[in-house]
């Protein structure tokens, strides 16, 4: 081992040396040669030599006094030589205005020189600079043009670049399997010339893509590669790469590979202060101590992660988390919190959602010829509508300054022949407008306190007498417990009944909160699309263990479908359906559920085998009123579940409805739009 380290040292003081041998050699030929062309080439061989090592100041230098030299001489070859190693430098320096510049001057005279292969090295530097800046539809094109001259002349270190940018423009724009094209073709250049920086690289965004497209074996074959390559700073890379590799052993549930993986790059990223691989890490072992039911950890987890992604304002890991608490505070019942944690998920990904569609321009992924043409016409065309523009704004400011003088002498002669009658007439009614409105007001408020009156005495109703009930049960079997009355098989068997009480209690709260909400004005619909699935696979979770209990099958028939309306308030009714077919099936029973679309609407129902409706109660359900009747294992409720559920429906502009045999079962029915109503 100390040998081979002696050697690379050896080895790296030989090339230094050799490369300032070099530069020397350059430097004292250039001091004797003669005021021509060949001092320029050997000049530009210097500039290339420095621009190599990143001397960019002493390159610079030498690119000015070459420049002048060139033009003096009228030599076109020299002048495009410099112009392109300055426009290097300025991109190198992120002066990409300069940048551009310069690169457009040196192709013009590649394409006077009819150098094809210098107007595709241009178009290759700007391609980078152009998807460095977000453009990726000129970024594209450019490196696309590029590629085409570059492949000719089998430039593989030129051409290794251009893949390089084309894989990572494709992969912006979610054009994935372009960008795996690309990105396999780099990685074959870059193996020929040895390049390992540009191979970590391109496996990073191979592994990336793949696991976008949920070919996760592949990614994690990619994200290996990135450890087994040649890498000088090997601790970073791991405290990268780690926590995605985690990622992806979770999507296979292997969760003690995954864990390693994470708990690893989470340390390592902690030790290197890197707030960005901790954020990712702990995002995704909260999710992996959710799946694994560890929520305690989970909790914690997600917690710093929270504040991590709001710290560094990274919203794609910060809607992760959301998502993540929804599920959290779901699984342990908190729902009024999973529900606040659900609108703040939704109102984030449709900022993001509106900012993608502003910012989402059409790409063409394949090469168009004339590129170049219609990108100088779109910029004369913009310079010809300021001029139309201008001229405009001239006319109308005129226009304005007529108007103006016209309206000031109207307003001075009305204003000399205003007399104190018009005035005290104009004041009487400002007097009377104000009464009037002071009037409206009061009645309005009278209105509303009588309302949240109603409300309060419903409430206290329903809350002294169903609520109560459940509350007096728990109560006394807490008694039982304190006195030791209970044996430990009497204790065994009334468990269900306290667990089915704590259920009751919890949904009528639930149902409370929501109902008195809708009585006081306070619901406001905010509609976006949404997956009906999505909302079935959460809700029918919550209900497995009582189902079970209760010994009622479950069949799925739903379909992935959207809905436009407000997913939080269909989450509430969907809710409140299952749990009042759970109510009133019997063992052995089944509830199945569905959705279909119909007439441009998304049509669900929820069905149940259990003891139906007679014809003179379905009349009563959606009621504004407490109607209620007893499940079948003496389940209690407020009868306000329906008629939440009809008003949160007809606010997303919805219909409710129900079927129902008695002792054959119940359906009921929801429809929902599936896009803005006109």
């Amino acid at each position: 081992m100390r040998k081979i380290i002696t050697l690379i040292i050896i080895l790296s003081v030989f090339l230094g040396h050799s490369q300032t041998k070099e530069l020397d050699s350059l430097s004292i030929q250039l001091a004797f040669e003669n005021q021509d062309t060949l001092k320029v080439r050997t000049s530009l061989k210097l500039i290339k030599s420095l621009y190599d090592i990143k001397d960019y100041d002493r390159a610079l230098k030498y690119i000015i006094e070459s420049e002048k030299l060139s033009t003096s001489l009228n030599y076109t070859k020299g002048i495009a030589e410099t112009t392109y190693f300055k426009a290097l430098i300025y991109a190198q320096k992120s002066d990409y205005i300069n940048a551009i510049s310069g690169y457009e001057k040196s192709k013009n005279l590649y394409r006077n020189l009819n150098d094809s292969l210098g107007v595709a090295k241009i178009n290759n530097s700007i391609s980078l600079i152009e998807i460095k800046r977000g453009n990726y539809s000129k970024g594209i094109q450019y490196a696309l043009a590029a590629i085409n001259q570059l492949e000719k002349k089998n430039l593989k270190k030129e051409l290794s670049t251009a893949y390089s940018n084309l894989a990572k423009a494709y992969q912006n724009i979610n054009a994935a399997d372009k960008a795996i094209d690309y990105g396999l073709k780099a990685v074959e250049n870059q193996i020929q010339i040895n390049d390992n920086v540009g191979l970590t690289q391109s496996y990073s965004l191979l592994a990336e893509v793949y696991s976008s497209k949920n070919e996760n074996r592949k990614a994690i074959e990619y994200y290996e590669k990135v450890l087994k390559g040649k890498n000088k700073d090997i601790d970073s890379l791991k405290g990268r790469i780690f926590p995605k590799l985690g990622a992806e052993y979770l999507k296979f549930n292997d969760y003690e590979k995954a864990s390693n993986y994470l708990n690893e790059g989470l340390n390592i990223n902690r030790k290197f202060d890197n707030k960005q691989g901790v954020l990712f890490a702990l995002n995704t072992l909260g999710d992996l101590n959710l799946q694994t039911n560890k929520l305690t950890q989970a909790e914690e987890q997600l917690y710093e992660a929270g504040t991590i992604a709001k710290s560094l304002n990274n919203k794609s890991e910060l809607l992760r988390y959301y998502k993540l608490m929804i599920a959290l505070d779901s699984t342990k019942n908190k729902f009024e919190s999973a529900f606040m944690w659900q609108r703040e998920y939704f109102n984030l990904k449709n900022s993001l959602n509106s900012y993608k569609h502003n910012n989402n321009d059409t790409v063409a992924l394949e090469f168009n010829p004339n590129f170049e043409k219609e990108l100088d016409e779109t910029n004369d065309d913009s310079f010809a509508g300021l001029g139309g523009s201008f001229d405009k704004f001239k006319l109308i400011f005129y226009g304005l300054l007529a108007a103006l003088a016209i309206v000031s002498t109207f307003l001075i002669l009305i204003y000399l022949k205003r007399n104190s009658n018009i005035k005290y007439t104009q004041e009487l009614e400002e007097k009377n407008l104000k009464i009037e409105l002071q009037n409206e007001a009061f009645v309005e408020q009278t209105k509303h306190l009588e309302n949240v009156n109603n409300v309060k005495d419903k409430l206290f109703s329903i809350v002294s007498h169903d609520l109560k009930d459940s509350l007096s049960s728990i109560n006394g079997f807490i008694d039982l417990l304190k006195d030791g009355s209970l044996s430990r098989e009497e204790f065994d068997n009334l468990i269900p009944e306290l667990s089915e009480n704590a259920n009751n209690a919890s949904l009528l709260l639930f149902n409370l909160l929501n109902w008195s909400k809708s009585q006081m004005q306070s619901l406001e619909p905010k509609p976006t699309l949404f997956d009906i699935q999505e909302v079935f696979e959460e809700k029918v979770k919550l209900i497995d263990q009582r189902m079970e209990s209760k010994g009622i099958e479950l069949v799925d028939h739903s379909l992935r479908d959207f809905a436009y309306a407000d997913r939080s308030m269909f989450e509430i009714v969907v809710q409140n359906l299952l749990a009042n077919a759970l109510k009133f099936c019997k063992s052995g029973d089944t509830i199945t559920i569905s959705n279909h679309i119909s007439n441009g609407s998304c049509i669900i129902s929820i069905a149940d085998t259990g003891i139906g409706i007679s014809k003179q109660n379905i009349d009563k359900l959606f009621k504004n009123s407490s109607f209620t009747t007893v499940g079948t294992n003496n389940e209690k409720g407020t009868g306000l579940g329906l008629s939440i559920c009809k008003e949160l429906v007809e606010l997303n502009n919805g219909k409710i409805w129900v079927e129902s045999t008695p002792n054959v079962g119940s359906t009921f029915y929801v429809q929902l739009p599936k896009s803005r109503p006109s």
